[in-house]
């Protein structure tokens, strides 16, 4: 070979070249298929000489993808190439291949209009995020969607994701993972020696597989690549960005995961990732002028290391998932102690130089109905004897675990979830939603259903369609609030001083007593008040939490001349419509009922004349 043309095979215009990293003393050799067919029509060793470094090539003249498929063999095992572009064959998911030339590696040779596709390029603090499984999603049959747990079911709900709000979705592995390797190495930690390890498969796809390819079982037709591009082409349409979560397992060649996410992101218009695993090269991949315009989100980046402690970068493209913020939200939401000085500061908290993603539920852990439905951990169908899952959840059942048909423990429940919402959507930063939660579905409290394919780990639909459905509803509007008021979603982390010289600060701290927030560790209120000057608005906004089992006098901050507050939203009763906002009799207090959420609007008056025993009426209603 005269020249490198890359990694895996290369199509060109006399034959294919293929390359692969040789390992000292391996005997590797390239099988050749016809498309379609599981008979090996010519196997070619590799050469012994490497070509570049540890790299061996070799081309096969007068060959096409429209006609060849290939695998390699290695010691006399045949393994799949892992820069493969697509694989071919039965993959079907849950189930293990018989032969070992049942699948095959294979290269995509059509072309796809994207149609003058363009990114919708969202900013962090504008986003919704909305992370969901691909099979999972609409795998139930009351999905009503035609192509169930598919990436075509996907673009079925585009229309739904847009109604709801969301214009950022994050896919947990959608590429060719092997969900039928064997789990030991997970399970063995829950099992004693006597104990046979059941067959179980990996149904979340954190674990070996070939990163370049969309995974095959996803797709509703026999071209999951065109599949693919089609979804994402319909949500960039819509204004939705596509983001991939990628597992690297800690033995993975830094090149591979750079050449991997290069690659999504030229071919599949990929607007960003989520990179699990041990290596995950993000302070390089952040620096990387291929991806100065592509959201990278991991658990920490040293943004000072990456870019300086003067510099910061003119797009934030890198963004930490705040685990944090699931626990300290969860721990006020249910009424600890010793949390309501953590949760203030979470739900201000926005750094300068990265994005900031926040989340109350994940896949890996309770959805929200289960967070206000469950105590304990209920994992018995994974086979492990529920030894397996978080032990300490952070949640709390409202007085009886599990179902429920008792009307005050269901609507405590709603309230609560009701007031979930408001934190995290209220607060800066992005919000990341758990598919399901916003139709309270339910894992029947299984908090690790990481080998389970079935209901428990399907989204239920009925949710949706039931009077639950309320709880969509208000989601939606929630997120419209949100979406409104610029100064709940800024670019940068709010302060606590009146920077303008217009006798509010930006945010502001209250309780009993204006201007004093009481962040003592006994109390569990606190009223946070938003000035939406600093946002070119004419309004402000009041959220009074309060999760005491007691009801509480929120003390209001005088207001300008001429305004006046009005109740835009009670968790205990909903969100209302803006001419329906319940002004209040008395503008320096509002009463707000134990565990419970209130949002206050303050505005000039329309009318200064207000019958005031209406007012109190309302106020009272």
């Amino acid at each position: 070979m005269d020249q490198f043309h890359g990694m895996g095979a290369v199509w060109t215009k006399d034959g294919m070249i293929f390359s692969r990293e040789q390992k000292q003393g391996e005997e590797a050799s390239l099988l050749l298929y016809k498309k379609g067919s599981r008979e090996v029509v010519k196997e070619i060793p590799f050469p012994d000489a490497c070509t570049l470094g540890n790299i061996v090539s070799l081309k096969v003249e007068k060959i096409t993808p429209a006609k060849y498929e290939y695998n390699f063999c290695v010691d006399g095992k045949v393994v799949h190439d892992p820069y493969a572009r697509l694989l071919v064959g039965n993959r079907t998911f849950g189930v293990q291949e018989a032969q070992e030339h049942e699948v095959r590696c294979a290269v995509p040779n059509e072309s796809y209009d994207w149609q003058g596709d363009q990114k919708p390029q969202i900013p962090y603090e504008d986003a919704v995020m909305y992370s969901l499984h691909v099979r999972g999603f609409t795998k139930q049959r009351n999905s009503a969607v035609r192509h169930k747990g598919t990436f075509l079911g996907i673009a079925e709900k585009a229309e739904y994701l847009k109604e709801l709000g969301i214009n950022q979705i994050k896919l947990m592995p959608a590429y060719e993972f092997f969900e039928m390797e064997s789990l030991e190495h997970h399970a063995k930690q829950y099992r004693r020696e006597e104990e046979k390890e059941p067959k179980r498969l990996n149904y979340w796809g954190y674990t070996k597989a070939c990163h370049f390819a969309p995974k095959r079982a996803y797709a509703a037709t026999r071209n999951p690549v065109t599949e693919f591009k089609d979804m994402v082409k319909m949500m960039h349409r819509l204004g939705i960005e596509v983001l991939m979560e990628f597992y690297f397992p800690q033995d993975c060649d830094p090149r591979y995961i750079v050449a991997c996410l290069e690659y999504w992101t030229e071919e599949y218009h990929i607007d960003g990732f989520h990179i699990r695993g041990e290596q995950t090269l993000c302070n390089l991949m952040a620096k990387d002028p291929l991806f100065a315009r592509t959201k990278l989100l991991n658990i920490y980046f040293p943004v000072e290391e990456i870019y300086g402690r003067k510099q910061l970068p003119e797009v934030r493209t890198v963004a930490e998932c705040n685990d944090g913020f699931l626990i300290d939200v969860r721990r006020f939401l249910k009424g600890d102690e010793e949390c309501l000085k953590a949760f203030a500061e979470r739900m201000r908290r926005n750094p300068k130089g990265s994005g900031l993603i926040n989340y109350i539920t994940a896949h890996d852990g309770f959805t929200l109905y289960d967070t206000v439905s469950y105590e304990e951990r209920h994992n018995e169908a994974n086979g492990e004897q529920n030894r397996d899952g978080r032990v300490q959840n952070y949640s709390w059942n409202c007085g009886e675990e599990g179902k429920s048909r008792k009307k005050k423990i269901m609507e405590l429940r709603n309230r609560q979830m009701r007031n979930a919402w408001c934190m995290l959507l209220l607060s800066a930063g992005t919000p990341m939603i758990l598919a399901g939660d916003e139709f309270c579905n339910s894992q029947s409290g299984n908090n690790n259903p990481y080998c389970l394919d079935n209901e428990i780990s399907w989204l239920d639909w009925k949710g949706y369609k039931s009077g639950k459905s309320e709880m969509f509803q208000f989601v939606k509007e929630l997120i419209a609030f949100r979406k409104k008021h610029k100064i709940l979603h800024m670019k940068q982390e709010l302060s606590l001083t009146d920077s303008l010289s217009c006798g509010f600060p930006e945010i502001s701290y209250h309780s009993s007593s204006a201007w004093y927030g009481e962040l003592d560790g006994q109390n569990r209120k606190i009223g946070v008040m938003y000035c939406g000057k600093y946002a070119q608005e004419d309004e402000m906004i009041y959220i009074a939490y309060n999760m005491h089992w007691m009801e509480h006098t929120f003390a209001l901050p005088a207001l300008p001349g001429g305004y006046g507050w009005k109740v835009a939203l009670d968790t205990g009763k909903g969100i209302y419509r803006e001419e329906e906002w319940l002004p209040l009799a008395d503008n320096r207090q509002v009463r707000v009922p134990s565990r419970t959420v209130m949002v206050l609007i303050g505005r000039k008056r329309e009318n200064v004349r207000e019958n005031n025993r209406t007012l109190r009426n309302n106020h009272k209603a």
